[in-house]
């Protein structure tokens, strides 16, 4: 049995101006931002503007023109924080690890020999800002 998209989940009310967030990149289909409990320095989420719960959730044409834009968000975030790779996580139902019930891919750049840190923490709001103006200095358009 699915359970239905709950509209008033937090990424939902960051995507009608409910709630603010650093924007990293926004189009039609997707929307980019800092996560405010990262994990790594330059975390970032992409989420779709549809409202999709899940994996299992999402149309298929959504999730072929999301995932290239997380592809994008991804090259820039390397390439704007120097970073020496890219770990990218997705999370769909509880037992999946999900916690916010609807879709979004985790950008975590990484560098060598820096562990993730442990999940929960707050950062500061003046490092967000300043790692999101790195990103979208550094950010081109998508073009498909």
């Amino acid at each position: 049995m699915s359970v239905a998209y709950d509209p008033n989940n937090i990424f939902g009310k960051i995507l009608r101006g409910e709630i603010p967030a650093h924007k990293v990149y926004e189009d039609d289909i997707a929307f980019a931002f800092m996560d405010i409990m990262p994990r790594a320095e330059g975390h970032v989420l992409v989420i779709p503007k549809e409202n999709a719960r899940d994996l299992f959730d999402v149309s298929s044409q959504t999730l072929s023109a999301l995932i290239k834009r997380v592809q994008h968000v991804a090259r820039v975030v390397k390439i704007a924080l120097a970073a020496d790779g890219m770990t990218l996580h997705q999370f769909s139902e509880s037992a999946g690890g999900q916690v916010i019930f609807h879709l979004h891919f985790h950008i975590l750049p990484r560098w060598e020999g820096v562990a993730l840190r442990p999940p929960g923490v707050m950062a500061d709001d003046a490092k967000l800002a300043a790692q999101a103006e790195k990103i979208r200095a550094a950010m081109t358009p998508f073009t498909d």
